[in-house]
């Protein structure tokens, strides 16, 4: 008894907690091999708790698919997908993208429609991707299908309760409705007219965004009478974001108008779109302005959207203004070039002084359009101290975008009359702090050395492309050795071998390494461009020093220039020879380097010279 006590008084041991489940792994290998619990597998993993599991799953599914035939993925695979979405966004995408392209799985594109019902359920769920998937589908099927299979998919999702589902619903009318008969196309616009009056924000805006596409598809007849009614409603909404999306549905409509039509019916609510309260929709505006003012036609009503340019110039709203200078190029064609002239000049003058920045880096990027515009005369008396201007402008991106369109201004004006500006602008934007602003000028010294010639640039912008072959950035010495292959193929070699080889190959014994790198990148750079005499005269010569650097570095790099040094000297039968007295010599020596990556490098540039 006392024994049984003692045996009660101890307190119980808990149990031990039960193991964790086994992580579930789909066997792609059982589906490959077309064995039945592949499903059972890709289930489990689609029911994981580990979002990476799942999206695996589906990202496999094709070779579940081949594995379980045709027949199989449609009455089984298909329906259990439908069955299993999830709700996961990132889950929901990837599905979609995947069932888009899954109609070479269900037996072709007569098997198309088995795929609608899930990409329904995910449309439903606004999945744009879904809705794209869908319209894929659509390219593939016949007009049974579409009327059998899509049309009623469409009507379930135009009439959802959940705004999602009608505004997925939106996307798919387009491409349904040139694949159905006159009485369902004339059901389908009877549909879309209740999206574009729907109480919903979304769903008009949904309606507004997609009515472009609409527009593109239905008869000219319609246009009239179901686009034009459904835009002017739009374009009043009170939302603004409804609003904005209907400056692209405008130049898709202007488009199927002739000019009577446009003017009768569109310039009221061309007009007002023009002048909106709402900033982001006169910047949908200033941005399409052209498309919309050059497929209006009708000259008075272009005339007056002029006078709308102009005022969108002086727009309160920095947006807008950089948005109407992207239309300079094309705005200038709208009316006479006196008129135009004369009307831009004002405005232009407060563009250049913008207080904003970036609509100054706008108006710099296009306004180099209007030389052709102005004419000689005009651009030297009214744009030329303007492009002066941009050129001393403290914004970087200003100058460079002057800089980048000088092109513009030499072929109307030539490029003289800016070269004393266009020196300063240069060499601030070169030693700028930011090493992406002195990578951008890299960019266009080619093109500036091309319009001033080889005098201006061996006088005042030679030593400067130099400098930057020591720059700390590596991707500006990079920069600067591609740039002086450009230089070579614009001046040509003669000039490359008196002007430029030198001052590189004068780096090869600068105390810095980086210069002596520097040196091999560059002159690797430039042989293709240069001819053999120079690689064995002038370039072979000066890398005999570099093979003995005591920095590996600058030897493997030597072993590596040898592979295009040897493509350079096998086009002239003249140097071809110094192949086996040069570089094969120099090459087995670096190949026994006490430097394994020397070693390494040494190897691989013999073999690639033995497979030129």
């Amino acid at each position: 008894m006392a024994e049984q006590m003692s045996v009660d008084a101890v307190p119980p041991t808990a149990p031990p907690p039960p193991p964790p489940p086994p992580a579930v792994h789909y066997n792609f290998q059982d589906a490959q091999s077309g064995d039945l619990g592949a499903l059972a597998a890709i289930a489990d993993a689609m029911k994981s708790d580990s979002l990476a599991d799942r999206l695996e799953s589906l990202k496999r599914l094709g070779v579940l698919a081949l594995a379980m035939g045709e027949e199989r993925t449609r009455e089984e695979l298909v329906p259990f997908l439908d069955e299993s979405i999830d709700d996961e966004d990132e889950l929901l995408l990837s599905l979609a993208e995947v069932l888009g392209d899954f109609v070479q799985y269900v037996g072709g594109p007569k098997y198309a429609y088995v795929l609608l019902r899930p990409l329904e359920n995910l449309a439903a769920a606004e999945e744009t991707v879904a809705v794209e998937s869908i319209n894929k589908l659509v390219e593939v099927m016949d007009q049974a299908q579409v009327e059998d299979f899509l049309i009623p998919s469409i009507a379930r999702l135009s009439s959802g309760e959940w705004f999602t589902s009608r505004s997925s619903a939106a996307g798919l009318y387009a491409a349904a409705y040139g694949k159905v008969t006159d009485a369902i196309q004339s059901k389908l616009r009877s549909g879309y007219d209740a999206l574009c009056k729907d109480e919903t924000p979304m769903i008009r805006r949904a309606a507004a965004a997609n009515l472009e596409a609409l527009v593109g598809r239905i008869e000219k007849d319609h246009v009239v009478s179901f686009a034009i009614p459904n835009f002017r409603r739009l374009a009043s909404d009170d939302q603004d974001s409804v609003r904005l999306l209907t400056v692209e549905p405008l130049v898709a409509i202007t488009k199927r108008l002739d000019t009577e039509e446009c003017r009768t019916l569109l310039g009221e609510s061309v007009q007002r779109l023009c002048t909106d309260k709402s900033w982001r929709v006169r910047y949908m505006v200033a941005d399409h302005f052209v498309a919309v003012a050059t497929n209006v036609k009708d000259r008075a009503l272009q005339d007056e959207l002029v006078s709308v340019a102009i005022a969108l110039m002086h727009d309160n709203e920095a947006e807008v203004r950089g948005a109407i200078c992207t239309q300079l190029d094309g705005l200038a064609d709208l009316a006479a070039p006196e008129a135009m002239v004369a009307r831009l000049q004002a405005p232009l003058q407060e563009l250049v002084d913008d207080p904003s920045q970036h609509v100054r880096a706008t108006l710099a990027k296009h306004i180099g359009s209007l030389c052709r515009v102005f004419g000689r005369d005009g651009t030297i008396e009214h744009l030329l101290p303007l492009l002066l201007r941009l050129l001393k402008d403290s914004f970087p991106d200003v100058r460079l975008n002057i800089i980048s369109k000088l092109d513009v201004v030499d072929r109307i004006v030539g490029i003289d009359s800016l070269s004393q500006s266009l020196l300063p602008a240069i060499v601030e934007l070169a030693e700028d702090k930011q090493w992406r602003v002195r990578l951008a000028i890299i960019e266009y010294v080619p093109l500036i050395a091309s319009q001033l010639g080889v005098h201006f640039f061996d006088e005042q912008l030679s030593n400067l492309c130099m400098s930057w072959l020591g720059d700390p950035v590596y991707s500006i010495r990079e920069a600067a050795t591609a740039n002086l292959k450009k230089l070579t193929e614009v001046f040509g070699v003669d000039w490359a071998r008196s002007t430029i080889i030198p001052k590189i190959l004068a780096m090869a014994t600068h105390p810095n390494y980086l210069y002596r790198m520097t040196t091999i990148f560059a002159i690797t750079t430039i042989a293709p461009s240069v001819t053999p005499e120079i690689v064995r005269d002038l370039i072979l010569p000066s890398l005999e020093g570099l093979v003995n650097d005591p920095i590996p570095n600058i030897r493997f790099n030597v072993a590596k220039s040898m592979e295009p040094l040897t493509a350079a000297l096998r086009r002239s039968p003249d140097t071809q020879p110094l192949e086996a007295s040069i570089i094969r010599p120099t090459l087995a020596r670096l190949e026994e380097d006490s430097d394994p990556d020397v070693r390494f490098f040494a190897h691989r540039s013999l073999l690639a010279i033995d497979s030129i």
